[in-house]
């Protein structure tokens, strides 16, 4: 006796169908570990995942990553000469507080 099950493109339309819904519309999964000894908590991990499309990050103001350095296309890299000239502002700010601060007379022995 044979089994009939129905074609494999079937699922697969089923699944893009279902793929879709969950981008457009979000999906949150909220959930929280924790790890006791005699009724004493020793650990609480607290896990969020919120799986959407992108235009629907940003519709709900999740959007960080546009003002990420790392991750925004064209982001500004720090490089080299970029740390040096703060390594010079550093400098003169200091010689500067240097001679503001007034100096401490020498204490005798």
């Amino acid at each position: 006796m044979a089994l009939d099950l129905p074609p494999s493109h079937h699922r697969a339309s089923g699944l893009v169908d279902v793929l879709d819904r969950v981008l457009d519309k979000g999906l949150v999964i909220a959930g929280d570990i924790k790890v006791s000894l005699a009724e004493v908590e020793l650990l609480t991990i607290r896990i969020r995942l919120l799986i959407c499309s992108l235009d629907k990050a940003q519709e709900i103001g999740l959007d960080w990553w546009r003002y990420d350095r790392e991750l925004s296309p064209g982001g500004r890299r720090e490089t080299l000469a970029d740390n040096e000239e703060l390594r010079a502002q550093m400098r003169r700010l200091e010689e500067r507080v240097a001679a503001l601060t007034p100096k401490k007379p020498a204490r005798r022995r």
